[in-house]
C-alpha cells in the first residue's frame, strides 16, 4: 500500500503588527518532486517588440480578403504589445502574454493564447506563459487559476470552489507537441501537469467520482447554471459541472498518451480507470434525453435545461456514442439553438436566460469555446461543419475589426458587435490567426508523424509563406482560384524540410512526398 505524507510548511514570519501567518498544510504529491519549473533560474531577458519580429511570423495572403490580412497582422501587433518580462517580485520564471484582463495571469486565458502563439514561436515563446503556473504549484500539485502579476502570490486559497480551473494545460502542451515533437519539453511538463490532475481528482469531486466547479471556477463566470439559493458565479452549487467532467476525461486521455511517448505507461494506470468510470457517469446519468445533450446534473439527481456551450467539450473527451451524435452535432445548424447570425453563442438561444446582445456567458460568442468546438468538430470528422462555423466567426471578428479597427473580449451572437474590453488580444488572437490557419486555410499540422493536411475549402487564391512546421521547418503555401470547390485544387509548396502533405478538398485528395530545399 502507497503511504500517505503530509508535508507541513509552517510560515512563522512576525507581520508588524505581530501576527503570525497561518500554517499551510498540504497533502505531498510525488509528482511535485519533478517539477523543474519551481526552482529553474528566471528567464529575465525583455520580450522583443513586433517591428523586431515580423518579418519571423508566418506570412498569409487572401488577394480577394485583404481586410482578414490586415485583422491578421493587427492582431499580432497587439499581442506583441501585451508581453511581458519576469521581475524579481513576481518570481515567474519566464516572459509571458498578459490576458490584456487585469494585469494578472490566467490559466484559462493563458492556456487558449498559447494556441495561436505557437504559430509564432519563433519571433517569441509564447508557451513559456504556462511556465509561471507550473512554477507556482505547492507540493499537492495545486496550481492557482489567476496569479497577482505584481506579486506572484495566488489571488484565491486552493478550497475555495473557484480557485482553479479548467484543466485544459494537457490539451494545449499536446497541441505544442504536435507542432513541435518537443518530448524534451513533454517529459517536463508531464509530471506537474499529473501532479494537477491528482489534486483536482482529490479536491473537485463528489462521492460518485463526478467533478465540480462554479462560475468562476468553470470560466463562464455568469452562466446561470446552478438552482436557486447557490451563488451563480462563486458557488459549486452541489450539481457535478458538464464540462469539468468532459475536461477532466480529455485531460486523462491527453496524459495518458503522453506517458506512452514518454514511456510511462505505470503513472497513468489510475487515470485510465477514472476515463472508463466517468465515461459511464456522462453517458448515463448526464445525457438529457428531452433535449438530446449532455447537461449539468443537479443534487436531488435530476437534470439542468439549460444548454451551455461547455456541453460540447464532449467532442474532445470522445465520449458521445456513434448513435447520438448527428442530433447532439446537428443542435449547432439548428437556428433555434447555436446557428445564430454569429455562431456559436455560449448559451442555446431558446434558453430563457439567452441575451441576444450577448450579456457575456449568457449568449456571447468568445473565442475560447469557438475554438474549443471547431477543434471537437475536426475530432468526431466533422470537417465541412467546422469549417463552416469557422468561416463565419472568422468573417464577424474580421467584419468588427473593419468597423472599429480592434478586437473584443467576446462577441454578440446577433449581429456584428464587439462587446466588453477591447484591444483584447488576449485569447481572441485565436480567430484572426489559429481559426484562419486551421479552419479558413485548412492547414493543420502533425509534425510527430512528419504530416501536413491541407483541407482546402476556399475557391480564391489563397495561401502562407513561412508556416512553420516543427523546430525548423518553414513551409510555402499557394493554392490558386478555381471555379469550384469540387475541382482538384493547383498548388505549389516548397519547404526546408522533408514532410508528407495531403490534400483534401470536396472532390477528392491526394499526397505529395515533399522534399526539403
Amino acid at each position: 500500500m502507497k503511504k500517505t505524507f503530509l508535508l507541513f510548511v509552517i510560515c512563522c514570519c512576525i507581520s508588524h503588527a505581530g501576527a503570525q501567518q497561518p500554517y499551510k498544510l498540504y497533502t505531498f504529491n510525488k509528482y511535485f518532486e519533478e517539477n523543474s519549473f519551481v526552482k529553474a533560474p528566471q528567464d529575465t531577458s525583455t520580450p522583443p517588440s513586433f517591428q523586431q519580429i515580423r518579418e519571423k511570423l508566418p506570412q498569409p495572403f487572401w488577394a480577394s480578403n485583404p481586410d482578414a490580412i490586415r485583422c491578421y497582422w493587427k492582431a499580432w501587433e497587439i499581442a506583441f504589445s501585451h508581453l511581458k518580462k519576469v521581475t524579481p517580485e513576481n518570481n515567474f520564471v519566464s516572459p509571458y502574454i498578459d490576458a490584456a484582463f487585469n494585469g494578472n495571469i490566467f490559466m484559462w486565458d493563458g492556456s487558449f493564447m498559447t494556441m495561436f502563439g505557437r504559430y509564432g514561436s519563433r519571433a517569441f515563446n509564447f508557451q513559456g506563459t504556462l511556465d509561471n503556473f507550473y512554477r507556482k504549484q505547492v507540493p499537492d500539485g495545486f496550481i492557482c487559476r489567476e496569479i497577482y502579476g505584481v506579486t506572484g502570490q495566488d489571488c484565491f486559497e486552493r478550497v475555495d470552489p473557484s480557485s482553479t480551473g479548467p484543466n485544459i494545460m494537457p490539451w494545449v502542451e499536446w497541441e505544442y507537441f504536435l507542432n513541435f515533437n518537443d518530448t524534451t519539453r513533454l517529459k517536463r511538463v508531464f509530471p506537474p501537469l499529473l501532479a494537477y490532475y491528482n489534486w483536482f481528482a482529490l479536491n473537485r469531486t463528489w462521492k460518485d467520482g463526478s467533478y465540480f466547479l462554479s462560475g468562476w471556477g468553470c470560466g463562464m463566470d455568469n452562466q446561470p447554471r446552478v438552482q436557486k439559493g447557490y451563488d451563480v458565479q462563486w458557488s459549486n452549487g452541489h450539481m457535478s459541472w458538464v464540462d469539468a467532467n468532459m475536461q477532466a476525461i480529455f485531460a486523462a486521455k491527453t496524459l495518458v498518451k503522453m506517458a506512452d511517448i514518454l514511456h510511462r505507461d505505470s503513472d497513468v494506470v489510475g487515470l485510465k480507470a477514472e476515463i472508463n468510470q466517468l465515461t459511464q457517469f456522462v453517458n448515463q446519468q448526464m445525457w438529457n434525453e428531452n433535449l438530446y445533450f449532455y447537461t449539468d446534473k443537479f443534487r436531488d439527481g435530476s437534470l439542468s435545461s439549460i444548454q451551455t456551450i461547455g456541453s460540447y467539450w464532449s467532442l474532445l473527451a470522445g465520449v458521445v456514442p456513434p448513435e447520438r451524435m448527428k442530433g447532439y452535432i446537428g443542435q449547432l445548424s439548428d437556428p433555434k439553438k447555436f446557428n445564430r447570425p454569429h455562431r456559436v453563442p455560449s448559451l442555446a438561444a431558446d434558453c430563457p436566460f439567452y441575451d441576444p446582445n450577448g450579456g457575456y456567458w449568457c449568449g456571447s460568442i468568445w473565442a475560447p469555446t469557438a475554438y474549443m468546438v471547431l477543434r471537437g468538430l475536426s475530432e468526431v470528422g466533422c470537417d465541412s461543419l467546422a469549417h463552416a462555423i469557422g468561416m463565419n466567426h472568422h468573417q464577424n471578428v474580421v467584419e468588427v475589426f473593419k468597423q472599429t479597427g480592434t478586437f473584443f473580449e467576446n462577441y454578440a451572437p446577433e449581429k456584428a458587435h464587439g462587446n466588453n474590453r477591447d484591444n483584447f488580444i488576449g485569447w481572441t488572437g485565436l480567430a484572426p490567426i489559429a481559426v484562419l490557419f486551421e479552419y479558413v486555410f485548412g492547414i493543420q499540422a502533425d509534425v510527430p508523424h512528419n504530416r501536413l493536411v491541407w483541407k482546402i475549402d476556399l475557391t480564391d487564391d489563397f495561401g502562407v509563406k513561412q508556416y512553420p512546421f516543427g523546430v525548423n521547418g518553414l513551409i510555402d503555401l499557394r493554392c490558386k482560384a478555381r471555379k469550384s470547390t469540387q475541382d482538384k485544387p493547383r498548388i505549389t509548396v516548397s519547404s526546408n524540410t522533408d514532410l508528407t502533405l495531403d490534400v483534401i478538398w470536396a472532390g477528392g485528395s491526394y499526397t505529395i512526398a515533399v522534399k526539403g530545399k
